[in-house]
Protein backbone atom coordinates (compact mmCIF):
# COMPACT_ATOMS: atom_id res chain seq x y z
CA UNK A 1 0.00 0.00 0.00
CA UNK A 2 2.81 2.60 0.79
CA UNK A 3 4.77 1.84 -2.35
CA UNK A 4 1.52 2.19 -4.31
CA UNK A 5 0.76 5.39 -2.51
CA UNK A 6 4.24 6.63 -2.99
CA UNK A 7 4.61 5.40 -6.62
CA UNK A 8 0.94 6.70 -7.27
CA UNK A 9 0.57 2.99 -9.03
CA UNK A 10 -1.63 0.44 -8.69
CA UNK A 11 -1.05 -2.64 -6.35
CA UNK A 12 -1.17 -4.47 -9.47
CA UNK A 13 1.41 -2.51 -11.30
CA UNK A 14 3.75 -2.25 -8.03
CA UNK A 15 3.45 -6.67 -8.26
CA UNK A 16 4.46 -6.70 -11.75
CA UNK A 17 6.93 -4.51 -11.42
CA UNK A 18 8.50 -6.05 -7.52
CA UNK A 19 12.35 -6.14 -9.13
CA UNK A 20 12.40 -2.86 -10.29
CA UNK A 21 14.78 -0.15 -8.07
CA UNK A 22 13.16 3.15 -6.66
CA UNK A 23 14.51 5.65 -7.43
CA UNK A 24 16.13 8.24 -4.28
CA UNK A 25 13.26 10.25 -3.64
CA UNK A 26 10.50 7.73 -3.95
CA UNK A 27 13.04 5.87 -1.61
CA UNK A 28 13.22 8.20 1.15
CA UNK A 29 9.26 8.99 0.78
CA UNK A 30 9.16 5.12 1.36
CA UNK A 31 11.36 5.60 4.49
CA UNK A 32 9.80 8.37 6.07
CA UNK A 33 5.85 6.52 5.61
CA UNK A 34 7.23 3.25 6.71
CA UNK A 35 8.90 4.59 10.01
CA UNK A 36 5.72 6.36 10.77
CA UNK A 37 3.96 3.04 10.04
CA UNK A 38 6.72 1.12 12.40
CA UNK A 39 5.42 3.65 15.36
CA UNK A 40 1.79 2.81 14.97
CA UNK A 41 0.29 5.68 13.06
CA UNK A 42 -2.64 4.16 11.19
CA UNK A 43 -2.14 3.41 6.80
CA UNK A 44 -5.35 5.69 6.33
CA UNK A 45 -2.92 8.89 7.62
CA UNK A 46 0.07 7.83 5.85
CA UNK A 47 -2.15 7.28 2.45
CA UNK A 48 -4.58 10.36 3.25
CA UNK A 49 -7.70 7.82 2.47
CA UNK A 50 -9.85 5.57 3.87
CA UNK A 51 -12.90 3.62 2.03
CA UNK A 52 -16.47 3.78 3.58
CA UNK A 53 -19.36 2.72 2.08
CA UNK A 54 -17.74 2.13 -1.21
CA UNK A 55 -16.30 5.50 -1.36
CA UNK A 56 -12.82 7.16 -0.69
CA UNK A 57 -12.62 9.59 1.80
CA UNK A 58 -10.36 11.58 2.07
CA UNK A 59 -8.45 11.90 6.09
CA UNK A 60 -6.55 13.99 8.42
CA UNK A 61 -5.79 13.58 11.58
CA UNK A 62 -7.89 16.10 12.11
CA UNK A 63 -10.70 13.35 11.53
CA UNK A 64 -11.81 10.10 12.75
CA UNK A 65 -10.78 7.34 10.60
CA UNK A 66 -14.29 5.87 9.31
CA UNK A 67 -14.18 2.30 10.62
CA UNK A 68 -16.71 -0.69 9.07
CA UNK A 69 -18.90 -0.43 12.40
CA UNK A 70 -20.42 2.62 11.49
CA UNK A 71 -21.38 2.02 8.08
CA UNK A 72 -24.44 -0.02 10.38
CA UNK A 73 -25.20 3.54 11.67
CA UNK A 74 -26.06 4.28 7.82
CA UNK A 75 -27.77 0.87 7.09
CA UNK A 76 -29.92 1.48 10.36
CA UNK A 77 -31.01 5.28 9.54
CA UNK A 78 -31.38 3.54 5.49
CA UNK A 79 -34.19 1.87 7.32
CA UNK A 80 -36.16 5.11 8.37
CA UNK A 81 -35.92 7.17 5.29
CA UNK A 82 -37.47 5.77 1.98
CA UNK A 83 -36.02 6.93 -1.03
CA UNK A 84 -39.08 8.35 -2.43
CA UNK A 85 -39.96 10.52 0.23
CA UNK A 86 -38.19 13.69 1.24
CA UNK A 87 -36.49 14.17 4.57
CA UNK A 88 -34.36 16.07 6.78
CA UNK A 89 -31.56 14.91 8.22
CA UNK A 90 -29.19 15.48 11.20
CA UNK A 91 -25.74 14.54 11.54
CA UNK A 92 -24.09 15.01 14.76
CA UNK A 93 -20.37 15.22 14.79
CA UNK A 94 -19.77 14.67 11.15
CA UNK A 95 -16.18 14.59 11.08
CA UNK A 96 -14.99 13.55 7.75
CA UNK A 97 -18.35 13.71 6.37
CA UNK A 98 -19.03 9.68 6.18
CA UNK A 99 -21.98 9.16 7.66
CA UNK A 100 -23.99 12.71 6.02
CA UNK A 101 -22.52 11.86 2.66
CA UNK A 102 -23.40 8.21 2.55
CA UNK A 103 -26.73 9.19 3.46
CA UNK A 104 -27.27 11.71 1.09
CA UNK A 105 -25.40 9.03 -1.58
CA UNK A 106 -27.98 6.67 -1.16
CA UNK A 107 -30.75 8.95 -0.01
CA UNK A 108 -31.29 11.70 -2.96
CA UNK A 109 -34.34 13.52 -1.61
CA UNK A 110 -32.72 14.12 1.77
CA UNK A 111 -31.44 17.26 2.67
CA UNK A 112 -28.57 17.25 5.57
CA UNK A 113 -27.25 19.53 8.11
CA UNK A 114 -23.88 18.27 9.35
CA UNK A 115 -22.34 19.83 11.98
CA UNK A 116 -19.11 19.56 14.36
CA UNK A 117 -17.18 21.25 16.88
CA UNK A 118 -14.31 21.13 14.53
CA UNK A 119 -13.88 23.52 12.16
CA UNK A 120 -10.85 22.18 10.33
CA UNK A 121 -13.33 18.68 9.83
CA UNK A 122 -15.68 20.91 8.20
CA UNK A 123 -13.23 21.85 5.62
CA UNK A 124 -12.33 18.11 5.14
CA UNK A 125 -16.07 16.93 4.92
CA UNK A 126 -17.31 19.53 2.63
CA UNK A 127 -14.02 18.84 0.15
CA UNK A 128 -15.54 15.22 0.43
CA UNK A 129 -18.54 16.10 -0.23
CA UNK A 130 -17.67 18.25 -3.05
CA UNK A 131 -15.89 15.35 -4.75
CA UNK A 132 -17.98 12.79 -4.07
CA UNK A 133 -21.81 13.88 -4.65
CA UNK A 134 -20.65 16.43 -7.10
CA UNK A 135 -23.29 18.56 -8.37
CA UNK A 136 -25.82 16.86 -5.57
CA UNK A 137 -23.02 18.07 -3.01
CA UNK A 138 -25.47 20.90 -2.32
CA UNK A 139 -28.01 19.04 -0.27
CA UNK A 140 -25.72 18.90 2.34
CA UNK A 141 -25.35 22.29 4.86
CA UNK A 142 -22.29 22.24 7.30
CA UNK A 143 -22.41 24.13 10.46
CA UNK A 144 -19.50 24.92 13.42
CA UNK A 145 -21.77 23.36 16.37
CA UNK A 146 -21.30 22.00 19.38
CA UNK A 147 -23.72 19.55 19.34
CA UNK A 148 -26.63 21.19 18.92
CA UNK A 149 -26.10 24.79 20.40
CA UNK A 150 -25.85 27.03 17.26
CA UNK A 151 -28.87 24.86 15.70
CA UNK A 152 -31.78 27.09 16.02
CA UNK A 153 -34.48 25.44 18.02
CA UNK A 154 -37.35 24.69 15.73
CA UNK A 155 -40.92 26.58 16.02
CA UNK A 156 -42.91 24.25 13.81
CA UNK A 157 -42.95 20.35 12.91
CA UNK A 158 -41.74 21.27 8.73
CA UNK A 159 -38.69 22.76 10.64
CA UNK A 160 -37.91 19.37 12.67
CA UNK A 161 -35.32 16.62 11.47
CA UNK A 162 -37.30 13.23 10.61
CA UNK A 163 -33.91 11.64 11.36
CA UNK A 164 -30.99 12.43 13.82
CA UNK A 165 -27.78 10.28 13.60
CA UNK A 166 -24.89 10.65 15.55
CA UNK A 167 -21.32 8.31 15.87
CA UNK A 168 -20.21 10.86 18.98
CA UNK A 169 -17.16 9.73 21.61
CA UNK A 170 -18.38 7.28 23.20
CA UNK A 171 -14.76 5.98 25.09
CA UNK A 172 -14.41 6.61 28.60
CA UNK A 173 -11.17 8.95 29.84
CA UNK A 174 -9.55 6.49 31.51
CA UNK A 175 -9.76 3.63 28.85
CA UNK A 176 -6.06 1.91 28.69
CA UNK A 177 -6.96 1.38 24.86
CA UNK A 178 -6.40 5.41 24.11
CA UNK A 179 -2.91 4.82 23.91
CA UNK A 180 -2.69 1.55 21.92
CA UNK A 181 -2.21 0.82 18.37
CA UNK A 182 -3.53 3.71 16.11
CA UNK A 183 -6.27 5.57 18.30
CA UNK A 184 -3.52 7.49 20.37
CA UNK A 185 -3.21 9.44 16.66
CA UNK A 186 -6.53 9.84 16.21
CA UNK A 187 -7.79 13.06 17.95
CA UNK A 188 -8.86 13.00 21.05
CA UNK A 189 -12.30 14.90 21.16
CA UNK A 190 -13.72 12.49 18.68
CA UNK A 191 -12.90 9.33 20.89
CA UNK A 192 -13.58 10.76 24.44
CA UNK A 193 -17.23 10.67 25.63
CA UNK A 194 -16.21 12.32 29.21
CA UNK A 195 -15.23 10.19 32.85
CA UNK A 196 -17.62 7.12 32.05
CA UNK A 197 -17.83 7.33 28.21
CA UNK A 198 -21.26 8.13 27.63
CA UNK A 199 -21.75 11.90 28.83
CA UNK A 200 -21.91 12.59 25.00
CA UNK A 201 -24.70 9.83 24.43
CA UNK A 202 -26.95 11.46 27.23
CA UNK A 203 -26.58 15.14 25.99
CA UNK A 204 -27.43 14.05 22.57
CA UNK A 205 -30.54 12.08 24.16
CA UNK A 206 -31.61 14.67 25.94
CA UNK A 207 -31.74 17.25 23.44
CA UNK A 208 -32.57 15.86 20.58
CA UNK A 209 -36.11 15.21 20.79
CA UNK A 210 -36.90 19.30 20.35
CA UNK A 211 -35.25 18.91 16.61
CA UNK A 212 -37.48 15.80 16.11
CA UNK A 213 -41.00 15.79 14.48
CA UNK A 214 -43.41 13.10 15.97
CA UNK A 215 -42.83 9.71 15.39
CA UNK A 216 -39.12 11.15 13.91
CA UNK A 217 -35.63 8.62 14.97
CA UNK A 218 -32.92 9.33 16.68
CA UNK A 219 -29.75 6.80 16.11
CA UNK A 220 -26.46 6.74 18.11
CA UNK A 221 -23.43 4.90 17.55
CA UNK A 222 -21.80 3.58 21.26
CA UNK A 223 -19.69 1.07 22.15
CA UNK A 224 -19.89 -2.88 22.28
CA UNK A 225 -20.54 -2.91 25.89
CA UNK A 226 -22.83 0.70 26.40
CA UNK A 227 -26.32 -0.68 24.76
CA UNK A 228 -27.98 -0.97 27.93
CA UNK A 229 -27.00 2.56 29.37
CA UNK A 230 -27.73 3.88 25.61
CA UNK A 231 -31.43 2.67 25.79
CA UNK A 232 -31.82 3.57 29.04
CA UNK A 233 -30.93 7.18 27.86
CA UNK A 234 -33.10 7.35 25.25
CA UNK A 235 -35.77 5.61 27.32
CA UNK A 236 -35.17 8.77 30.07
CA UNK A 237 -35.82 11.53 27.57
CA UNK A 238 -39.15 9.76 26.41
CA UNK A 239 -38.11 7.73 23.30
CA UNK A 240 -40.15 4.71 22.75
CA UNK A 241 -39.54 1.51 21.04
CA UNK A 242 -36.18 1.77 21.96
CA UNK A 243 -33.63 -0.85 20.00
CA UNK A 244 -30.13 -1.82 19.12
CA UNK A 245 -28.89 -2.65 16.16
CA UNK A 246 -25.67 -4.83 16.22
CA UNK A 247 -22.93 -4.67 13.93
CA UNK A 248 -21.31 -7.43 11.10
CA UNK A 249 -19.89 -9.32 14.09
CA UNK A 250 -22.91 -9.35 15.96
CA UNK A 251 -21.95 -6.85 18.48
CA UNK A 252 -24.31 -4.10 19.72
CA UNK A 253 -23.63 -1.15 17.84
CA UNK A 254 -26.36 1.83 17.38
CA UNK A 255 -28.96 2.50 20.12
CA UNK A 256 -32.24 3.55 17.98
CA UNK A 257 -35.22 5.54 19.69
CA UNK A 258 -38.42 7.02 18.37
CA UNK A 259 -39.67 10.55 19.41
CA UNK A 260 -42.98 9.95 20.29
CA UNK A 261 -46.24 12.02 19.14
CA UNK A 262 -46.01 14.47 22.64
CA UNK A 263 -44.71 18.58 22.11
CA UNK A 264 -41.91 19.64 23.45
CA UNK A 265 -41.16 23.02 24.75
CA UNK A 266 -37.83 24.89 23.25
CA UNK A 267 -35.86 24.82 26.98
CA UNK A 268 -32.50 22.93 26.30
CA UNK A 269 -32.42 19.91 28.36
Amino acid sequence: MLVSHVLQATPAWVIAHGDDALDELSRRRLDALTERRRQGEPMAYLVGEKEFWGLMFKVTPDVLIPRPDTETLVEAALRYLPAEQEAKVLDLGTGSGAVAIAIAHERPRARVLAVDVSAAALRLAEENAARLLQQNAARIAWRLSDWFATIPLPQQDSERFSVIVSNPPYIAATDAHLDEDGLRFEPRGALIGGASGWEMLQIIAQQAPAYLRPNGVLLMEHGYDQSEVAKALLRGAGFTQCETVNDLAGVPRVAVGIRGAQRFGNSRS
